[in-house]
This record gives structure tokens, sequence and C-alpha cells, in this order.
């Protein structure tokens, strides 16, 4: 069983990489043309704050409070930086990619929380939202496949 401070830990990490989610996808949003995707990518952006809400919820029961948001080098090990060449490229597939590849470094980042050894009612909250940024990613890259084919 984690300690106490390395729950916190874990919980800190997860919303970072949430917010960071949040703000990648609602980045990609901004740049899209087409409608429905900014809509699709808007709802992950929106899942991605709901997640990490949820995680605060936790922190605070235990009487901690979140850390602000990472580095700039955080976010680069988090994988949402290149986003933004991304978007000033104006290309689609290229965000696409870069959204995906956002995605590789939450779904890293859940998978480690959950090997660690956390409470039963800390582990279901972690493994579900685990399993929903996976299926974002499945979605994503089969958008990032499409634009690719375009």
């Amino acid at each position: 069983m984690q300690t106490a401070q390395e729950v916190e830990s874990t919980l800190n990490y997860l919303i970072e990489i949430c917010r960071d989610g949040q703000n990648g996808f609602e980045a990609a949003a901004k740049a899209m043309t087409d409608t429905s995707l900014q809509a699709e990518l808007i709802q992950y952006s929106l899942q991605r704050q709901r997640f990490a809400a949820d995680l605060k919820l936790i922190l605070d029961s235990m009487g901690e409070s979140p850390h602000e948001d990472g580095s700039a080098a955080g976010a680069l090990h988090r994988g949402w930086i290149n986003l933004k060449a991304a978007i000033a490229g104006n290309n689609r597939y290229a965000v696409l990619v870069e959204c995906e590849r956002g995605e590789d470094s939450a779904i890293k980042a859940y998978r480690e929380a959950i090997s660690n050894t956390l409470s039963a009612g800390l582990e279901t909250l972690v493994e579900s939202q685990c399993e929903q940024v996976q299926r974002v990613h499945d979605r994503v890259k089969e958008l990032r496949d499409a634009a690719r084919a375009k």
C-alpha cells in the first residue's frame, strides 16, 4: 500500500496529466474547421476537466491541495507541448498526431498509477479513468488515420 505522500504525488501527477489533456484538446478543437470534430475534441477536454476534479476531491478528502500547473518541461514530457507547432502549421493530421501523443503519455501515467498499490476506492476510479482515456486514444488514432488517408 502506498504511503499518504505517495498517493498525493500520484494524484497530483494524474491531475497534471488531465489538465494537459484538457488544455491540449481545447487548443486542438480551436484549430479545427470541422465543427463535428471540434465538438468531439471539446468533449474530451471537458472529460479531462471532470477527471481532474474527481481526483482533486480525493486530495481534498486527504486534507491536501493539488499542485499548481506543472512546468513546461513537464508538459513536454507529458506529450502536449508539440501541439502548438502542429496548430501553427494548420495541419489536421499533425494536430491529431500530437493529440495521440498526449494520450500515449496519459495512458502511461494511468498505468503506472494502477501498478502502484492504491486503496480499493481510488484504484477503481483510476482504472475507470484509464479505460476512458484508452477509448479516447483509440478514437483519436482512428481520426488521425482518416486524416492521413485524405
